[in-house]
Order: C-alpha cells, then structure tokens, then sequence
C-alpha cells in the first residue's frame, strides 16, 4: 500500500474551508467572481459568508512557515501517476484557513514548526526548507511513525500527526482529491438486470 492508499485508508473526517476570493479585476471577471461567490453562499447565514470574508482577510503564518507547510504537505502527499500533490490541491492555503477558523490548532502547529527548524539547525545547520530531500525525509522518518519515535521525538510525532490529518483532511475534499477517490456523486445509471454470471449460479 503507497503513502496515498495509505492517508485514504485513515478515514478522516472531511473539514470545509469555503475560500471567497476578492481582488480588484476587470468588469467581467468580478462579475464571474460575484456568480461563483454567490453558489458558495447558498444555503449559509450571513454571518457565515462575512466570518469567511473576514478570515481570508487575515494572515496567520509567516512566509517562512508557509514553506514549510508547503514542502511537509508534499512529502505527505506528493504527486503522482494519478493525480497532483497536496499543494497542487491548495492544502497549504486550507490549512492556512483552518488555523484561524479553529484557533486551537495554532500553538502546536507553530510550535511543531519552530521544533522542526531547530532540530534541522542542530543536525545540519539548516532550517527544514534550507535541508536537502534526504535530509528532510531523514527527519519526517523519526516522527512519522508513533509507535517508532524516540521519547526525544515525541514533541515532534504530536505535531507531524496534526499536520498529517489536516494535509489529509484538505486533500481529500478538494477537486484534486475528490477525483482522487473516484467519488462521482449522484448521477444517473442504467439497470440492465441481473449480471448472467449471477442468474446461472443460481441456476436461472
């Protein structure tokens, strides 16, 4: 089973992140950008669509941490013959946006950060994004695995399986990782009666 089976394979529950973009554009895509932002408002408050408003406003992360985010992201789901990586789905943009939407997420996660870099500083004199990919995969192997980590990466394995589930979580309800899943929604089908193969085994 590939890392990809294997985050799927969790079953984690789906979080939404309604992102409303605003920027000062041409006549006709503000008004593209008005229809697609009135589709996300259907069925929600007010006070929804302006919290929503007001958190896309607002930065949490730093540009180094995002970075950073960015390249753990895909070291947990990188491309591949399927389908795109973790940012490629805009999961460093989700996260970003859960953050503040569920501010207790924000202490570990800038802490685990900070706990990254400094233990990157002391074995290679590098912050995580500065290591080589052998580097970093050297380091996500010692606190990937909870059942493996040292007590001395403990600290480390708390913060990497928030992430994990928050990468996972932002994935797989993108476009990216809906398609990822081969999920279609409803849609119509065509009953052609019972398969022959069934009908003969029971002797029909």
């Amino acid at each position: 089973m590939n890392r990809r089976e294997s985050i799927r394979a969790l079953g984690l529950s789906t979080l939404s992140a309604g992102v409303l973009l605003e920027a000062c554009q041409d006549g006709t895509v503000k008004e593209n950008m008005a229809e697609q932002s009135a589709t996300q408002a259907a069925g929600r408050q007010p006070f929804e669509v302006e919290r929503d408003k007001k958190l896309n406003g607002e930065t949490f992360f730093t540009s180094h941490e995002m970075q950073t985010i960015t390249a753990l992201a895909d070291i947990i789901i990188p491309a591949d013959e399927k389908s795109g990586s973790a940012s490629e789905a805009k999961v460093p943009e989700f996260i970003e946006f859960i953050v503040k939407d569920i501010p207790d997420h924000q202490v570990p996660l800038r802490g685990g950060l900070r706990w990254l870099d400094m233990q990157c500083f002391s074995r290679y004199n590098k912050s995580f994004t500065e290591s080589s990919q052998v580097q970093q995969l050297e380091m996500i192997n010692e606190i990937a695995y909870p059942l493996k980590a040292t007590q001395e990466m403990k600290p480390g394995v708390a913060f990497f399986n928030r992430l994990r589930d928050l990468t996972a979580s932002g994935f797989f309800t993108s476009q990216i990782g809906v398609k990822d899943l081969g999920y279609v929604g409803n849609v119509a089908t065509k009953w052609d009666g019972v398969p022959k193969d069934v009908l003969a085994q029971y002797g029909f």
